[in-house]
């Protein structure tokens, strides 16, 4: 077995400021001498042809494709779409890498991506702040077939309240949902546009919205922002919804298994980097917030009780939550009109489930929610999970599909004999069945990922009990072939129901699993040999006695025999012979007869189209004559995929054997500090003159080569690096603070290897003499009134009147008033000057948080004046007339802000509102 040498660093760096004396310092750091695992080097090597560009894994935005390949059919209708499940997989082979290289830039750089392009901003999602948590939205029922489509609104049909949008809210002081949306356009294929403007990539757009027999073939692609520039007279809104009108507007829609994938996924990198001494909290708490807001995936669709069989039932709070995680959760409103709505799912399926992901919200104090009750919450749904994949595995070990809440979409009874749990009904195809979505034996592998991991971490013995009997299941149908071919389960199907829940497995004698065929899916391959590893490990780890040595075994040979069999220059690819593509040309795609209109590129929408005549650009494809030439021919064609969540999740399974089974290697950053500093007592003198001062350092590795070198004075950054040697000249600039004009700086220079792992700073006080300036000098009286004195407003308008009483004339760049409130909320402020006497262009605003709160006032607004605004003369008078409000225009309550008084309507003495001249307290009473 060959193996890599890895690179052993050594820095080591001086550091002086050149005009003292004898002030130079060193600082060394190493990283481990190390030899790379097999399964090590294979995590990077696939690693690095994911990234490679000439391979085509990410978009020239930096969004990961569906696949490198264009055509391409399945969930998304496109290759280079993208969904929020290759999103989650980004951040996972992210993580693993920061894990072997302590390189944490690509995890942040997928965060990054995830923000702009997946999470939809403000602007994507304007007007939530008028959504009402007592209307979440108007029911519309679900139906079997896409041609019972449209589904008439009906608002005299009762809705249940939604009780988390207010703790949200208050927790995050927005009322903007922060969840990933599951299909992006990455490229603007269809070309709908950003926001409708036909042009901008990417592009959120939506397909499956048609019942559970509506295939991806039958599928009418649509905008998630319809402006009714698209598609017919009313854009797509009429194709899916019945109204008497139709309103311009947007909605997303959430995929909940891939928003957990992402909470696991950071709950091992933060793990990971701690152990590195590497700092991700700002990360951990992103996903901690989307753990957050992935709670409306417990609740019914419409807010309607769990177990009701009721179309009637509405549900005052909790009772409308199933503590599992649905199929989605969406969110919508209108463009240029001010409404909005939000929505769960009814229907449960066990394959989106993620126990590991509960575990660490609920129970982890750096993933804990900010919600009041997001952890306890996540709490419940972890025992709930647990009992509902007990209560759907097989007499065999498989798991069986799931639950519904909304038996045939519209809350019908259920049939006599219907197996339940906790009141909603056994379906053994939760959504959708076209096909159905528990015959893919990947949604096994994906799930049961998780509960392995979660076992492993746990060692909760209801996760062993459920892990031993589908492993035992699942052991004899992987096909070790003698020639070093491999097979694994592809389609499944089941038969019978379970026994109804009653806090127990009973063994399910009544409910069986048969696989249909088998496959050499790679993606599936490596889901399933991550979960036997983490399985094996945690068997090795609590019955060391009972060690299922096999399942590794398994494992290590899925993972061996798919890297000798199917490596190739992108990645590891399978050939796989596609049958359901002659549903591209002999699928019909139901249109109502009441319809007409065209896709952006002219392609109409009519009836008896097929699924070809809307995508008319893949005509274009370089793949188009391949799949027609065998159509042509009764011929299935035969494609080798690079999907990105596969090509990750093989990578991530060889990282997950080298760490659990074959000794991986992992940065350690030992720092061994010498020190020798500068006289004390030194001074600089810029007090007259603009002396420079230099500070050098030198870095070195064992090659020779540095990444970068920058440099700090009281932790800001005081200017790039020079080469040669690694310099930079900084002039302090300013005032002293001091009375005696001395102030300190710790200065820092800062080295970071060429690998992004190690790096050394070295730190040294010195004393700068500065100019000091003038104490101001002067007297004025404030008087001030709101213009604005409702209590609850979205925004707040204060009115300043100072006058000079004093003697001399006071320089107006001196003076600055503070007017004191409770901001309500994290979102950022926004100042405008609407008039000023001497100018609005010449009055600043600033917002600054209190270090700590007081009563009625976290905030203040200070605002001042420039340079340009001139003198007061003794007796003279400015006026300023300002306004503030939020980013996202949400309301402030004026009730509790502490210079707020709402009874003055012209000008009149406030002690609460304070002047400051040259800093110092002038006028005015500041809160305690």
């Amino acid at each position: 077995m060959k193996k890599k040498i890895g690179l052993l660093v050594t820095m080591v760096m001086t550091l002086s400021a050149v005009t003292a004396s004898g002030g130079g310092f060193t600082k060394t750091s190493t990283a481990k001498a190390a030899t790379l695992s097999e399964y090590q080097q294979r995590f990077s090597t696939l690693y690095n042809k994911i990234h490679d560009s000439k391979n085509g894994y990410f978009s020239p935005l930096g969004i990961p494709y569906h696949s490198v390949e264009t055509l391409m059919v399945e969930a998304p209708d496109y290759g280079h779409e993208t969904t929020s499940e290759a999103m989650s997989y980004y951040t996972w082979i992210e993580a693993m890498n920061g894990r072997f290289t302590g390189n944490w830039n690509g995890l942040t750089k997928a965060w990054d991506t995830m923000e702009k392009y997946m999470i939809p901003t403000h602007d994507d999602q304007p007007t939530n702040s008028t959504y009402d948590p007592n209307k979440p939205a108007t029911y519309a029922g679900e139906y079997e077939t896409p041609d019972k489509y449209p589904s008439q609104l009906q608002p005299s049909v009762p809705v249940g309240k939604d009780p988390i949008a207010n703790e949200l809210k208050a927790a995050y002081g927005t009322s903007d949902i922060y969840g990933m949306h599951w299909l992006l356009d990455t490229d603007n294929w269809y070309g709908y546009g950003t926001r409708a403007d036909g042009k901008t990539a990417p592009s959120y757009i939506n397909t499956f919205q048609r019942g559970k027999q509506e295939s991806v073939w039958e599928t009418v692609p649509q905008p998630s922002w319809d402006e009714m520039k698209f598609g017919g007279k009313n854009g797509y809104l009429d194709l899916f919804t019945g109204d008497s009108s139709y309103s311009k507007q947007w909605k997303y829609t959430n995929a909940p298994d891939a928003d957990a994938r992402v909470v696991q996924a950071m709950y091992s990198a933060d793990n990971w980097a701690k152990e590195q001494g590497v700092d991700l909290s700002s990360l951990v708490q992103k996903s901690s917030k989307m753990g957050d807001y992935l709670r409306y995936s417990f609740f019914d669709k419409y807010f309607k009780k769990i177990g009701s069989q009721d179309i009637n039932s509405a549900a005052t709070g909790y009772d409308s939550s199933s503590y599992l995680m649905s199929w989605y959760y969406a969110w919508g409103g209108g463009v240029g009109s001010n409404w909005s709505w939000r929505i769960g799912s009814s229907h449960d399926h066990f394959g989106y489930q993620n126990p590991l992901a509960a575990w660490v919200l609920s129970t982890n104090s750096d993933f804990k929610p900010k919600s009041t009750n997001g952890a306890t919450d996540w709490g419940k749904s972890l025992n709930r999970q647990l009992e509902f994949y007990q209560w759907l595995q097989s007499s065999e070990g498989a798991i069986a599909g799931g639950a519904t809440n909304s038996y045939n979409g519209r809350y019908e009874k259920y049939p006599a004999g219907t197996s339940t749990f906790y009141g909603m009904a056994y379906v053994p195809n939760p959504v959708y069945e076209d096909p159905g979505s528990n015959t893919w034996f990947g949604m096994q592998t994906w799930s049961m990922q998780r509960m392995a991991e979660y076992y492993y971490n746990t060692g909760d013995t209801k996760a062993k009990a459920l892990l031993d009997k589908w492993v035992k299941w699942v052991k004899p149908e992987v096909k070790l072939n003698v020639d070093g071919t491999f097979q694994v389960p592809s389609t499944i199907d089941w038969s019978g129901q379970p026994d109804t829940w009653n806090g127990s497995y009973t063994g399910n004698p009544n409910l069986h699993v048969k696989i249909v065929n088998y496959s050499t899916d790679l993606g599936v391959s490596a889901s399933l040999a991550n979960t036997l590893l983490y399985y094996s490990a945690a068997t090795q780890k609590y019955t060391p006695t009972a060690f299922d040595d096999k399942a590794k075994d398994i494992a290590k040979q899925l993972l061996d025999r798919m890297w000798k069999l199917y490596s190739d220059d992108k990645g590891l690819s399978a050939p796989e012979a596609r049958n359901d593509y002659n549903r591209m040309f002999d699928q019909e795609v139901y249109i109502p007869s009441t319809f007409s209109g065209t896709m952006p590129n002219g392609d109409a929408i009519k009836p008896g189209i097929k699924f070809i005549d809307i995508r008319s650009k893949y005509k274009n494809d370089p793949d188009y004559a391949k799949v027609k030439a065998a159509y042509d021919k009764g011929e299935s064609p035969v494609f080798n995929y690079h999907r990105f969540w596969a090509e990750c999740e093989i990578a991530i399974a060889n990282g997950t054997y080298a760490n659990l089974f074959d000794n991986a290697t992992v940065p350690t950053n030992t720092v061994k500090t010498a020190i020798t500093t500068p006289t004390e007592g030194q001074i600089f003198d810029n007090s007259t003159t603009a002396n420079p001062i230099t500070i050098s350092a030198s870095a070195t590795t064992d090659n020779g080569t540095i990444a970068k070198v920058e440099f700090f004075a009281n932790g800001t950054k005081v200017g790039e690096s020079a080469t040669s040697p690694y310099k930079v000249t900084w002039t302090p600039s300013g005032y002293a603070n001091s009375s005696d004009g001395v102030d300190s700086y710790a200065l820092t220079a800062q080295a970071t290897d060429t690998s992004g792992l190690s790096s050394v700073s070295s730190k040294v006080n010195i004393k700068v003499k500065l100019p000091v300036k003038p104490k101001p000098v002067g007297n004025v009286s404030l008087q001030f009134f709101n213009g604005n004195t409702s209590t609850s407003t979205n925004s707040i308008v204060p009115k300043f009147k100072v006058t000079n009483t004093g003697t001399t004339s006071i320089n107006l760049a001196d003076l600055k008033f503070r007017y004191y409130f409770t901001a309500d909320g994290a979102t950022s402020n926004n100042f405008w000057c609407d008039w000023a006497s001497v100018g609005s262009s010449n009055v600043t605003g600033s917002f600054v948080k209190l270090a700590t709160p007081v009563t009625n006032a976290d905030t203040y607004l200070e605002v001042g004046f420039s340079t340009a605004a001139g003198t007061l003369a003794p007796g003279a008078t400015v006026e300023i007339a300002g306004r503030f409000a939020k980013a996202d225009w949400s309301n402030y309550s004026q009730s509790n802000d502490y210079s707020f008084n709402g009874s003055a309507s012209s000008y009149a003495d406030n002690s609460k509102v304070t002047a400051y001249i040259g800093g110092t307290l002038a006028s005015g009473v500041e809160p305690k």
